[in-house]
């Protein structure tokens, strides 16, 4: 009876530390009641309900901000400075995808109150993904954002290739969750606890059967590589960039991937690790680092390689998310205070470098309805403020100075080449992948400044002063964070801070 008591009061006692996730809950009902009276072609106007909700949230987690790190609910979740980071990433990508949204001609006449639900919905399962502690919490936190995300890549209904990238992303989603759930299942038979913390504790001190344990951790990332697309687990992502609506298509590459990379850090380092001094050592019987970098290896060069052929610019753009996430894990490889850091710096890159081609991509379908990268031969001449923004996000996904993909790559080498000498030649594999990925790049900027389109074009596309505004306020921010990157850096320096649990 006393322990009934102490968890009841724990749970009562986390409420108000749940209160941004309370925030999303509350908006989902809204949306709700709200769409049931209005007609089909009022439902655009829940997108401003939409983003007041995601501002009322923003505003709530950034009072929270400064609050020490606790466990929620009997340490099935952890709120910490860790969390809050990427909680703000996944509000940013909610915010600019619901703007996104208004410019696209694919949702022009549809009615989209179910849209704004399954974005809300989804972001909500991305908070539980960045605090979740507890094998439960972690499996229900993935399994909310890939069933949102089945329904919203298939949203075009009437689409075949949209219908097709859902069904698609339903059959890898379900065969990657049952080899996760698998997994887990035998890290609790191992060990007997579902907390990452008392995981983590007994395997250190117990000495349990390494085959076992690796074959865990292969199944577990089935469903962690899953989220962020990482081989041998990223054959969804081209078919479902090309097929969904392409602000889901965004808010797809960087929104749940980033989710995924914030569960799949807090459970290296909290419950396969143990910390001390600048960094953690994996568990003695484990050598899950060897086995990432080989994956993250082999997601940059097979994103790079493929991307190289691709002439539909949202399947470019796809392999080349898979190419990023390859970059982003070397941080994690590491297990370093370091590695850590340069890999959440490099994901807030990503999300404004990879939003803001997206949003090019919206744009030149709105203005000629094409993704094909023949058709942005002319784009210098015919739209020239959009081909000059495409061609700043393309310096910065390349990595070149001076943008802030170019600072994002910086720290990954120099804390690959800080870190263990094990894994320099981690360092040189990216190298490579950067000069390769120039070649594909520099593909759509010869498009659009090198190349005549095949029949003469003598007038300007006129492009939208709305669109126009989100291109700045993507653009701005990639060329000054490339110079100005110290704030950025600082923030996500102090954000390497997790709960340790009780």
């Amino acid at each position: 009876m006393p322990d009934f008591v102490a968890r009841l009061q724990d749970n009562l006692a986390s409420l108000g530390h749940f209160l941004p996730e309370f925030v999303l809950i509350g908006l989902l009902l809204a949306l709700m009641i709200v769409d049931m009276f209005l007609k089909r072609e009022q439902t655009p106007w829940l997108g401003l309900l939409t983003l007041a909700g995601g501002l009322l949230c923003l505003l709530v987690l950034l009072l929270q901000s400064d609050d020490p790190g606790r466990g929620l609910f009997n340490n099935m979740m952890a709120v910490d400075r860790f969390a809050t980071f990427f909680k703000l990433i996944f509000l940013g990508s909610m915010i600019m995808t619901v703007l996104l949204s208004y410019s696209s001609l694919e949702l022009a006449g549809r009615s989209v109150g179910e849209y704004f639900i399954l974005v809300t919905a989804t972001t909500l399962g991305m908070f539980w993904m960045a605090s979740a502690t507890n094998l439960l919490t972690i499996f229900i936190a993935i399994e909310t954002v890939s069933l949102s995300s089945f329904a919203l890549a298939t949203y075009l209904k009437s689409v075949k290739r949209s219908s097709e990238a859902g069904l698609k992303y339903a059959i890898y989603g379900a065969f990657s969750s049952g080899l996760m759930l698998y997994g887990l299942s035998l890290i609790y038979g191992l060990t007997g606890s579902l907390n990452i913390y008392d995981i983590s504790h007994l395997l250190a001190t117990n000495s349990p059967n390494p085959l076992t344990l690796f074959v865990a951790f292969l199944l577990i990332l089935a469903g962690f590589g899953y989220k962020i697309a990482s081989v041998p687990f990223h054959f969804w992502a081209p078919d479902v960039y090309e097929g969904a609506p392409t602000p889901i298509t965004a808010f797809l590459s960087v929104g749940p991937k980033a989710a995924g990379f914030a569960l799949l850090i807090r459970f290296v380092t909290v419950g396969l690790s143990t910390s001390g001094g600048e960094g953690w050592s994996a568990i003695a019987g484990l050598n899950w680092q060897q086995l990432l970098a080989v994956i993250s290896a082999a997601t940059m060069t097979l994103g790079n390689l493929v991307a190289i052929v691709q002439n539909n610019i949202k399947r470019l753009l796809a392999y080349s998310s898979i190419a990023h996430a390859g970059y982003a894990l070397m941080g994690v490889v590491l297990l370093t205070q370091n590695g850590i850091n340069a890999t959440m710096f490099y994901l807030v890159a990503y999300y404004l470098m990879n939003l803001g081609a997206f949003l090019v991509v919206i744009i030149v379908q709105e203005l000629i309805g094409s993704e094909r990268l023949q058709d942005y031969r002319g784009l210098g001449y015919r739209a020239p403020v959009v081909a000059v923004c495409m061609t700043v996000f393309l310096f910065s996904l390349t990595g070149l100075p001076v943008t802030i993909g170019f600072v994002g790559k910086f720290y990954l080498l120099a804390a690959v080449l800080q870190g263990d000498s094990q894994f320099f030649w981690l360092a040189v594999v990216a190298i490579i992948n950067t000069v390769i990925s120039l070649y594909y790049y520099a593909r759509i900027f010869k498009a659009m400044y090198l190349e005549t389109p095949a029949a003469p074009v003598t007038e300007r596309l006129a492009v939208s002063w709305p669109a126009m505004a989100l291109l700045a306020i993507l653009a701005v921010p990639t060329l000054v964070l490339g110079i100005a990157f110290g704030p950025l850096y600082d923030l996500t320096k102090a954000s390497v801070k997790f709960f340790a649990g009780i």
